[in-house]
């Protein structure tokens, strides 16, 4: 797994940078509590974007809980997709969708 502005990019990275790195890194699934990640305009089939809407402190258990989720665990199944994992499940955009997807986490 690497970090950004400690394996790639440099600290304190501007929101507007991002999405051109991860047009570099690609494939990659970048996580990120800033919710403003959440837009169906930022779909693209090379990279996935994970927006946690949780607390700072349960960020690495929905994280682990986010990838052992049916359609998220391989990175072929992720490319394409932006997510907001919240409490009671997951809201997501496909690339190319005109619907935005809501489940509940599963059982």
């Amino acid at each position: 797994m690497r970090h950004l502005g400690r394996d790639c990019g440099r600290q304190g990275l501007k929101d507007e940078a991002i999405i051109p790195l991860l047009h570099q890194l690609a494939p990659v699934t970048f996580f990120t509590r800033d919710l403003g990640f959440y837009r169906r305009t930022l779909c693209h089939p090379e990279y996935c974007l994970v927006c946690l809407a949780v607390g700072q402190y349960e960020t690495a258990s929905f994280i682990r809980r986010f990838m052992k989720c049916p359609g998220f665990k391989s990175r072929s199944e992720r490319m394409g997709k932006v997510v907001r994992v919240t409490h009671t499940g997951l809201q997501t955009w496909n690339f190319n969708a005109d619907s935005e997807r809501r489940s509940a986490w599963p059982t």
